[in-house]
């Protein structure tokens, strides 16, 4: 079978498993955060914190258990790799010193897992089971929460009566109790799905235990050892949760975590699974399954188009060594190929997820800026768990408003009227990333410190920097490879952007689902705009890539596409 085909066939079987499971999930999760009923086990944990999941709250009362939580969070894991090396099973290593854990800790918080050590050599079982991966449970959660906050703004006060907390009708203005959704996210949603995910990635070869480190032998005049660890339970919750932090460096390019084909074809599947049900939800919660089939077109056009982009840049013919491995095989794992290791590319940039089956420093010069341009998209196709659907729902608001000054009138979305407020909240959204991503890159190209960590020079070495920023400031959380970003400017820098690249961004989605969950829905007439109808697809996929091209095309310039042109 050629390799091409191989590809093409990987895709049509994703393809297929994502159809399969759009209805059941899209639906489950709309009844979950609608559900006034609370599992017992869910009571427990209102108690242990303290949280009354009855208690509705308006935009800012949401913000701040969001903001509470995450900060909570960054502390205790902050403090835990500080105390590791008095804890047991921390396998004899270390404490990690203050800015590497200050990294490490915004990394995970914020659902970027930006990881500059490595993992087998640095972290012992109690900080990567009782820390990271609780993380990645917990800031997938909260980028669910927030995405249904906004949701519930677009459908109140409308049909969503029977979206309530402990039975108290929610009132205009208020977007559900944070505290709710983020219980409910988890132990109904998340840790199901892990637990049988967990299961099939045992069944395919995925290592689950406690053990320590083994000598497995002699390799270039040293002793090769292996860890031991509980990688397959974290494995899932790092795809599930678009996490994407590994539990070794070579993340899930190494055997331990994603042994062959068909674990890697799975680990894609649990990339995508829920950011693309998630439009089902949207969808239902607002009454209207036709948007949320919209919004799913328009996710599943850039994905497509991105994934084939990326093929055939991947699988082009440019010379005698790329005609013996059939493409650019360079960085990539034979056990996977090039199609597995391009569908795997483009589904981990194209969401907040960021582990990595091969290297992306290797790609080919426009591989390498695919890679990239995914992500400056804001990771939107299908994006982040949670945060791919409220970008998504940002920019159909930008391209509600644009249709508006085009024929003149008042833009509308889902019955709600997007006037200056609205536009201010999703403009100051838009525009924060951006601002992250470009400003540090300057800032570090133009300091001899930052840049003396390049592997490379030239186009690539910007690319370095510049996909370093861009991966943080996105919650992306993948590596181009090739820059040493374990120094203090780059720990310090980069976890300063992951943690404004995430809650800056949902403090606009907050307030502009409040501003909307205000406001009385206006009746449907013959100048509204179709929003369901496969123009609005077109003119959103259109607005997003003009936004993005517009705000980094003269660095991919600089970068990527100076590279590509000049091979």
């Amino acid at each position: 079978m050629s390799p091409v085909l191989a590809g093409a066939l990987q895709l049509l079987a994703l393809l297929v498993a994502l159809g399969l499971s759009y209805r059941p999930l899209g639906d489950y999760m709309a009844r979950v955060y609608s559900s006034d009923k609370h599992l017992r086990v869910e009571k427990w944990i209102y108690k242990g914190i303290g949280a009354n999941p009855s208690v509705q709250m308006r935009w800012p009362a949401y913000l701040r258990g969001v903001l509470a939580f995450s900060a909570v969070s960054v502390l205790f894991l902050y403090l835990l790799q500080r105390v590791q090396g008095s804890l047991p099973g921390s396998l004899g290593f270390v404490s990690i010193d203050p800015d590497q854990a200050f990294n490490t800790a915004a990394s995970f918080v914020a659902n970027t897992n930006w990881q500059s050590y490595y993992g087998e050599q640095a972290m012992g079982h109690v900080v990567q089971t009782g820390g990271l991966a609780v993380q990645n449970f917990e800031s997938a959660a909260v980028g669910m929460a927030v995405a249904v906050a906004l949701v519930r703004g677009f459908a109140l006060p409308r049909a969503l009566g029977s979206a309530r907390a402990g039975g108290t009708p929610i009132r205009t203005g208020e977007l559900g109790n944070f505290w709710s959704d983020l219980v409910r996210g988890t132990v109904r949603i998340l840790l199901p799905i892990s637990v049988v995910g967990a299961l099939v990635l045992v069944a395919c070869g995925a290592i689950q235990n406690f053990a320590g480190i083994h000598d497995v032998g002699q390799f270039m005049g040293g002793t090769q050892q292996w860890n031991g660890g509980a990688v397959a339970s974290q494995e899932v919750i790092k795809e599930l949760g678009t996490n994407g932090g590994g539990y070794f460096n070579a993340n899930s390019a190494h055997p331990f975590e994603n042994p062959d084909g068909l674990s890697n074809l799975f680990e894609i599947y649990l990339i995508l699974v829920i950011p693309f049900a998630l439009t089902r939800t949207f969808g239902r919660m607002v009454g209207s399954l036709k948007q949320g089939y919209a919004i799913l077109g328009t996710m599943a056009a850039i994905w497509l188009g991105f994934t084939a982009l990326m093929m055939w840049a991947e699988f082009a013919h440019h010379g005698p060594a790329f005609d013996i491995a059939g493409g650019a095989m360079e960085g990539k794992e034979t056990r996977f190929g090039i199609g597995g290791s391009s569908i795997f590319a483009v589904a981990t940039t194209l969401t907040s997820t960021g582990a990595v089956n091969s290297f992306h420093s290797s790609y080919t010069g426009f591989g390498g800026g695919i890679t990239m341009l995914g992500m400056q998209l804001g990771e939107i196709a299908p994006g982040g768990v949670g945060s791919g659907l409220y970008g998504m729902l940002i920019m159909a608001i930008i391209a509600v408003f644009i249709a508006g000054l085009m024929v003149g009138r008042t833009p509308e979305y889902l019955g709600k009227k997007i006037g200056t407020r609205q536009i201010k909240f999703a403009a100051c959204y838009i525009l924060v990333t951006p601002a992250l991503v470009l400003g540090f890159t300057a800032v570090a190209m133009a300091l001899d410190t930052p840049s003396n960590s390049m592997t490379n020079s030239g186009a690539h070495g910007f690319s370095e920097i510049l996909y370093a920023y861009t991966s943080g400031a996105n919650n992306n959380g993948s590596a181009f490879a090739g820059l040493n970003a374990d120094t203090q400017w780059f720990n310090s820098t980069i976890g300063i952007a992951m943690l404004l690249g995430r809650f800056l961004p949902m403090v606009f989605v907050l307030a502009l689902a409040g501003s909307l969950a205000e406001q009385t829905p206006v009746p449907e007439t013959a100048g509204t705009l179709r929003t369901e109808k496969p123009l609005f697809t077109g003119l959103l996929v259109g607005t997003i890539l003009i936004i993005t091209g517009l705000t980094y095309f003269p660095a991919l310039a600089l970068g990527p596409l100076a590279e590509g042109l000049a091979a």
